[in-house]
This record gives structure tokens, sequence and C-alpha cells, in this order.
């Protein structure tokens, strides 16, 4: 399948913010955003992080995740993963399905299942469909893999919590919509990266709008996260005004 040709995150938060007033605000609410730094260990760390970090607090997995480093020598490789006795990683701090789900990555990318070479030439579905082969990792793990390991921008990660919460924040929707409502915003082919024209015409609750990019997901978890008494009081004060 052919891949899209690539377009830069700030080309691409202009790109939404020209097209939705909504996501306009919400630019220049949370300000510039950018990506952190790609895993040290490649995309094989960034998926052992990934599945030590579920369901976890991030100071939990983080203390996990740096005595797994340890056990395995210092540096994430399928080698020295594959190496490493399971007495010392369930001492570590790993649960005995995470120390299944790690061992399954690690074999699949050492008989070449899973490669993880080749993703500059892979789509997403066929990212996500590869991943989908390990266990303990489903959709939404891929997609934050393709998001801000591969750094893909046309992601929609309709199960993702702070995106829906986003989106609710930013157009005033209490409660936030369900996946399902905000899976029919799928973009259109020639508006990647770039809010959709449709809206979720199939729930009278939430009026036709711009859909949340991968690119703007940061924005959206800003929202929930970081600026919830601001977002509180721009989505009380328009409710005031449209009551008026």
């Amino acid at each position: 399948m052919a891949v899209k040709a690539r377009t830069s995150l700030a080309t691409a938060i202009e790109e939404v913010a020209a097209r939705d007033p909504a996501l306009a605000h919400l630019v220049a609410l949370v300000g510039p955003i950018g990506y952190g730094p790609r895993n040290a260990d490649g995309h094989f760390g960034a998926l052992v992080r990934a599945i030590v970090f579920q369901q976890l607090a991030g100071r939990a997995a983080e203390a996990i995740l740096g005595r797994v480093v340890a056990a395995v020598g210092g540096e994430l490789s399928p080698d020295a993963l594959a190496a490493a006795p399971d007495e010392a990683l369930r001492a570590a701090g790993l649960s005995a399905n995470k120390l299944a789900s790690l061992r399954d990555l690690s074999a699949k990318v050492l008989d070449g299942t899973l490669d993880l070479t080749t993703s500059s030439r892979k789509s997403d579905e066929e990212i996500i469909a590869s991943l989908e082969t390990v266990r303990g990792i489903g959709r939404w793990t891929a997609e934050m893999y393709l998001m801000f390991e591969l750094r893909r921008l046309d992601v929609w990660p309709v199960d993702d919590f702070g995106v829906r919460q986003g989106y609710g924040l930013a157009r005033g929707i209490d409660p936030p919509p369900t996946a399902r409502e905000l899976l029919p915003l799928e973009p259109r082919p020639s508006h990647r990266a770039a809010p959709s024209a449709a809206g979720l015409r199939d729930s009278a609750r939430i009026s036709p709008g711009g859909r949340l990019s991968g690119a703007v997901r940061n924005i959206a978890i800003g929202l929930a996260s970081r600026l919830p008494s601001v977002v509180g009081k721009d989505v009380a004060a328009q409710r005031t005004n449209a009551a008026h």
C-alpha cells in the first residue's frame, strides 16, 4: 500500500487551525507544541515502554522500566530481553502478563514476524495490523506508537480518553463524546492532517464539526490535564453567551 507524503507537525497544526476555529482557539490557548525525543532504544524500546506503562501510573511505570533496563544490562534490545531470566524480570516488577507480552514481542522481532525496520514503507493500517499480532498490543497502543514514535500525523485514536475529553472541552460537550460518536469523523483522503468537513451527523447532541487530527492530540491532552480551569471558564462563558 502506498504511504502518503510526510507533513511536518508545524504545518499540520497550521492547517487544522486554519480550517477549524475551535482548534485555532485551542492552539492559541496551549501555545507551541512539539515532539519529545524519540526513545533512546529505538522502536523496540518504545514498544517495551508502551507495554510496561499499560494500566500503571507514570512514576510507578518509570521505576519498573528502569529496573527492567538494569536487568537486561542497561540497553533494551530483543536479544538482551530474550536472554534475561524470568526471575530477574519478575523481580523488576513486571506482572506475569506483561512478561509474556515482552517475551512475545522479543520473539516476533527476532524471528522476523515483526519487522520494525521497514515502517517508512508501510501505511498506518499495515503497521497497526503487524503490531496487533503481539500479545498485549492492541489498536490504542499501536496508534500511540504511530503518533509519538513514528510521528505519523494522520491518526485518529477514538479510543483515547484524552482526545475525547479534549474534543468535549473544545466544543462544550458534556459528557464527552464516545469513541463510537467520534468514529464517523474519519478524515477524507484529500484532507490528511486536517479537520474533516464531516460532522457527527448521527448524534443529536454533537453539532457537525472538524476532526481532532493526530497532530493536535497534545492539545487535547493539555486541555484535559493542564488547562481544565481555563477551558472550563471559557466553555461556561460560551454557554452563557449562547443562552442570550
